[in-house]
């Protein structure tokens, strides 16, 4: 067994937070590069270069690439030999969350309940799942969901008899609906099969794969690229005023289910796919 203090994981939450609103990824940012040479659109050409101009002033001032820092995901994986002592799994990853949002003076978007919508004024609570894995290690990713994506992501409880063209004719409508909504180049999380809940975990999962990095099943790294390509046909372009390139990757997850459904889901993620994991 191996103990983790719940002081650490607050401290760690916090600079994860702070980290995924001012430092764009690597390989988001060699993603950018590339999509810059290799779009076509002078207007494309442009923004995809003030992106990056953005991304390197936030990086060097420590402030938010995004007025919009989000509500915060964290997606938890705990080895069951992890026992957390000096407090609450949940309030210590929360605390960080209130640490992190007010020492780093990111904007805080989230209300009390989606009716009396008061601000909470910390950006808590935030959105926990977890998963129990083998292991002594603690694994902690912070997704910041801005409204702009995860308003534009949606589900849909598919019959089997929709098969492949089913799913490929969501993806693109669902791209299509969002148009500039989503702040593109996107990143598309893909989740199919499971449960309704289980596909929208999984398409928000597959947001924090490296870009570029095909699911290791053929078939599904086939749809993948098939995917991409029919979305970036479709002409939305950086920011949504043209160009060939709308999304800089899509990342399917796939998981058994019923005989009788086929949930799908699709959660987008803007251009800097916000998102940051540390190991404890």
């Amino acid at each position: 067994m191996r103990t983790v203090d719940a002081s650490v994981i607050s401290e760690t939450v916090a600079g994860l937070c702070i980290e995924a609103a001012t430092v764009l990824e690597e390989d988001i940012e060699e993603a950018l590069h590339k999509a810059r040479d290799h779009e076509e659109s002078p207007v494309g050409k442009e923004i995809l270069t003030q992106l990056l101009q953005n991304a390197e002033i936030a990086k060097r001032n420590k402030i938010p690439m995004c007025q919009d820092t989000g509500i915060v995901v964290a997606l938890v994986e705990i080895g069951q030999e992890v026992v957390i002592t000096g407090g609450n799994l949940y309030e210590a990853i929360a605390q960080g969350v209130r640490k992190g949002y007010q020492k780093g003076y990111l904007r805080k978007s989230v209300v009390n309940n989606p009716i009396e919508r008061k601000n909470t004024n910390d950006n808590t609570p935030p959105v926990v799942h977890y998963k129990i894995v083998p292991g002594d290690a603690l694994r902690i990713t912070i997704l910041p969901k801005g409204a702009g994506s995860e308003n534009m992501s949606a589900l849909k409880m598919l019959k089997p008899a929709d098969g492949i063209d089913g799913v490929i004719k969501f993806v693109l409508d669902t791209v299509k609906a969002a148009g500039p909504n989503a702040c593109p180049p996107l990143t598309v999380g893909v989740g199919i099969g499971g449960t309704m809940e289980k596909a929208a975990l999984m398409a928000k999962e597959a947001l924090t794969r490296p870009l570029g990095q095909r699911h290791p099943l053929p078939f599904i790294a086939e749809l993948e690229q098939v995917l991409e390509e029919k979305l970036n046909a479709l002409g939305i372009g950086p920011m949504g005023l043209g160009g060939r390139i709308t999304v800089l990757a899509v990342h399917i997850e796939v998981f058994a289910t019923h005989i009788a459904s086929l949930p799908v889901a699709v959660n987008l993620n803007c251009h800097a796919c916000r998102h940051k994991t540390a190991v404890l």
